[in-house]
């Protein structure tokens, strides 16, 4: 059996916005007359303690529950006023900050001002009440709901800034991460090439020193055991080169610090038979290419001198106009490998990765009865394209002169790259958030301010100062008596039942008129009653009666 775990943190915080809002209704009821205990008290009580920790996973729902408190307001024959409005609108405002689309918030805020408007015209109350249903309600409603929107988008900006810091900062680690594997397979390259190259060398000339006749049996056998310690060499070489070798993605390394003719001249004075020849003029060489060159013709010695022993080899260079070949073949060998010869696997692959990230191309392969490679490099390489599967654009740099690097275009695509739509999706969204603060209160304004502005004007035009009501006197035509009276009565239907069903005197006409001119106060309420153009009656009706 589980159990769902609320932190401590938030069942605190509900507790404390409960009791606020709790509080606040309780003080506001005590200042009427008695309260109801049952809905004064009890009944705010219980829905609070509902709607509040609601609000947490199903905000709509708390709005309504307690809509449904100041709804209960509008059923108030003495006021529309209710002490929950505080609580309506906060969590309005916990709505928007916690539901990110608009729709069903929207949809909520309009059910609540819907079921309000629809309890006043059920109940068919005084202009008061609709005066209150249609501009306290749905601003406790919307501009809290408003003002919690443009708050998430705050907390979203935020958050989405922290996520592209934290991205960019994973970038520069994988970055770092790529230069030390880079770092390892040059060693790689480096060690296999070179090192290997020689110590192949001293591998042969130890075989054939072996087979000399000349030497005595214990030299024979000292020769056998040099010949196999710089096999076991070679093979310790290979394994640091295979761990080297993780990532196959090799950049190139700097300029060799020989030539190639001087490594053919090496190889013959270690006996192996190198015929070679340079066609074409002798172009400048970028260092690049030059150390290129150099491996592939080394490589191709390393491996005539591990797999055929003995063999003819021969180098052929020839420059073009704009590119170098490079071809080294190794005729049949005219006897079985020497003993102990190493061989490998490594060297031709890592050699076709350094040819193509130079621009050129390595082929490799029998050829009349021997072995064959054969490379073709450019003069110059300007640019080394990324080899397959190696990240694009994981190099460039963080900005250094405080500007935040938005990525304007990923190199590869021409499109920005996901931290930066991201980025410029969560500002537009608070931009408009933040203009919807201001535009939708102003459209409420412009739909409703008409309609206000003319109940405004019909409760202020309709207002009886108590010292011309004083001045009054029953009898006198209503010609004497006009310049006492505002312009206009108090419009039906706006007085209450009990005024306008109250007893009058047979055969008269009443009026109404307010005597103050607060427009969202319970005033007393002068009655006039004429009988033809004569004023016969006058009363007041205490506002405790509407």
């Amino acid at each position: 059996m589980w159990q769902v775990r609320t932190p401590l943190r938030s069942v605190l915080g509900d507790t404390a916005l409960w009791a606020v809002f709790y509080a606040t209704g309780v003080i506001w009821s005590s200042k009427g007359p008695a309260p109801s205990v049952t809905l004064d008290l009890v009944l705010p009580l219980l829905v609070l303690a509902v709607a509040v920790p609601l609000a947490r996973s199903r905000p709509g729902t708390a709005v309504l529950l307690v809509n449904t408190l100041c709804a209960m307001g509008l059923t108030n024959p003495a006021s529309p006023a209710n002490a929950y409005v505080l609580a309506l609108a906060g969590l309005s405002c916990l709505l928007g900050a916690r539901t990110g689309t608009a729709r069903t918030p929207l949809l909520v805020l309009a059910g609540c001002l819907a079921v309000d408007l629809a309890l006043c015209a059920v109940l068919q109350v005084p202009a008061v009440w609709w005066f209150y249903a249609m501009t306290v309600l749905p601003s406790a409603l919307l501009l809290p709901w408003l003002a919690g929107r443009y708050w998430r988008g705050r907390r979203e900006l935020v958050w989405g800034g922290w996520q592209l810091a934290r991205s960019l900062e994973e970038r520069q680690r994988f970055v770092a991460e790529q230069a030390r594997l880079t770092e390892r397979a040059d060693i790689a390259v480096d060690m296999h090439d070179s090192l290997g190259h020689v110590l192949s060398l001293v591998a042969l000339r130890a075989g054939a020193l072996e087979l000399s006749p000349t030497l005595s049996p214990q030299d024979r056998d000292d020769v056998a055991e040099l010949r196999r310690t710089v096999s076991d060499a070679v093979d310790q070489l290979r394994e640091t080169v295979t761990v080297l070798r993780d990532e196959p993605h090799t950049q190139a390394s700097p300029p060799a610090a020989d030539s190639v003719e001087e490594l053919l001249g090496r190889a013959v004075a270690s006996g192996v038979p190198v015929r070679w020849e340079r066609d074409g003029p002798l172009p400048t060489l970028s260092p690049l290419i030059e150390r290129g060159v150099y491996r592939v013709v080394q490589e191709a010695l390393t491996n005539a001198t591990k797999h055929a022993p003995g063999s003819t080899v021969r180098v052929g260079i020839t420059h073009d106009s704009d590119r170098i070949h490079v071809r080294i073949v190794n005729s049949a060998p005219p006897a079985g490998p020497l003993p102990g010869t190493v061989a490998g696997n490594r060297g031709l692959a890592g050699l076709r990765e350094r040819v193509t990230v130079l621009g050129g191309s390595l082929r490799t392969g029998p050829y009349e009865g021997g072995f064959q490679v054969s490379a073709t490099l450019p003069h110059h390489a300007t640019a080394k394209p990324t080899p397959p599967g190696f990240p694009e654009d994981t190099t460039r740099p963080l900005p250094t002169n405080g500007t935040q690097d938005t990525g304007a275009e990923d190199t590869a695509t021409g499109a920005a790259p996901e931290s930066a739509r991201r980025l410029a999706h969560i500002r537009r969204s608070a931009r408009w958030r933040f203009a919807a603060v201001f535009a939708v209160p102003t459209v409420a304004a412009v739909f409703f301010l008409p309609a206000i502005a003319y109940l405004a004007y019909q409760l202020a035009t309709s207002v009886l100062p108590p010292s011309r009501y004083e001045e009054l006197r029953v009898g006198r035509p209503r010609t004497e008596i006009a310049h006492l009276l505002p312009p206009r009565p108090f419009p039906y239907p706006y007085p209450p039942d009990d005024a306008r069903l109250a007893p009058r005197p047979p055969g008269t006409t009443c009026e109404f008129y307010r005597s103050n001119g607060n427009l969202l106060d319970q005033v007393d309420l002068y009655r006039l009653c004429f009988s033809g153009s004569r004023l016969v009656a006058k009363d007041t009706l205490d506002a405790g009666t509407e």
